[in-house]
């Protein structure tokens, strides 16, 4: 949730013109983390949770080339912030699933 916070504060400061843009792109890869995880959680299956999770580490994937994008366009300076939180969402994400294959195993 802090992850789409920053992400919305961040997109504010680009051109008008890109608002209904990457903007936007970049605003729904990062809703989307949150909402899979949610959904997957919701669904009572380790299996369709593990799924889920896979499908939040694309999108925070997708959010990353997203904003390599736009730094390469200078709509932002400063990424480090936001680059730190991905990582560790990413980490958390690959330690969870990881945990999951080996509750499936045993």
């Amino acid at each position: 949730m802090q992850l789409v916070k920053l992400v919305y504060e961040m997109t504010l400061r680009f051109p008008p013109e890109e608002r209904l843009g990457l903007a936007q792109q970049m605003r729904r890869a990062a809703v989307s983390v949150p909402s899979n995880i949610a959904e997957g959680a919701g669904r009572g299956s380790d299996r369709e949770f593990a799924q889920f999770l896979v499908i939040a580490r694309g999108s925070l994937s997708e959010l990353e080339t997203q904003l390599i994008i736009a730094k390469e366009l200078n709509y932002l300076n400063e990424i480090a912030v936001i680059e730190n939180k991905m990582h560790s969402i990413f980490q958390l994400l690959g330690g969870l699933l990881n945990k999951m294959k080996k509750k499936a195993v045993a």
